[in-house]
């Protein structure tokens, strides 16, 4: 039942060399599924860093491969990479897609998305003994600690999620509609979602208006959430 789950696929291109040394690197010392999938999340998590900027249109963009060699990405490439790695593991692994709002939402990303709900937000879901455990590798570390959010743990046992509110207390994410699991990511789908939804940002990707690919201070500045830090901090 799980065993395709395991194996590569368009997107999810766990047979690639880079990702399977890379997980036998990073699961090496681990006695169990658990282990290794906790080792996994964790150097996803922190070690590609979350850049919201970076959404694009070409499908090669979305290659677990394509992540890794770039080292950074927005939540959709990360929850990718993490399932490569794991199915690189021999662990089962797809990707699953929720709407989310974000309470937090700066000034900027309200303006290009129009809109504070955020569609096709993307998380992993692993096979851990005997069941579906979702994970969501989506803000790395240090720009949880930067801007007041409380960052996603991950124990191989239960699902970790978005925190409704941050450190301070303030609302910060609300799941709003779950769009289920899926072998690969559907690509069409999420596409067709977006050009419905964010007509505006869609328009400028295609014109190249939006850089994609950039980390620098003023994307670090602007970012603290699945697409965005909070306004109190952030000089618009």
């Amino acid at each position: 039942m799980t065993a395709i789950y395991q194996r590569p696929s368009q997107f999810i291109n766990s047979d690639h060399d880079s990702i399977s040394t890379l997980s036998d690197s990073l699961t090496a010392g681990a006695s169990n599924n658990c282990e290794k999938a906790v080792a996994l999340y964790y150097w996803v998590r922190d070690q590609i860093r979350y850049n919201p900027y970076s959404v694009a249109l070409k499908t090669s963009e979305y290659l677990a491969s394509t992540t890794l060699a770039r080292g950074e990405a927005w939540c959709v490439p990360k929850a990718i990479l993490l399932a490569a790695l794991c199915r690189a593991a021999d662990i089962p692994a797809r990707v699953g897609f929720a709407d989310v709002r974000n309470h937090l939402s700066t000034q900027r990303m309200r303006e290009m998305m129009e809109t504070d709900l955020f569609y096709f937000h993307g998380y992993t879901s692993i096979w851990i003994d005997g069941q579906w455990v979702k994970a969501t590798p989506a803000f790395n570390v240090e720009l949880c600690e930067r801007f007041g959010l409380r960052p996603l743990e991950f124990d191989g046992g239960k699902d970790s999620l978005y925190h409704e509110f941050d450190c301070a207390g303030n609302r910060h994410m609300e799941y709003v509609k779950d769009r289920g699991e899926h072998l690969d990511l559907p690509y069409d789908e999420m596409m067709r979602v977006f050009q419905l939804h964010y007509p505006r940002m869609m328009q400028a990707l295609a014109d190249s208006h939006i850089p994609s690919q950039q980390w620098d201070s003023d994307v670090a500045s602007e970012t603290a959430g699945e697409e965005n830090q909070p306004a109190r901090s952030m000089p618009d």
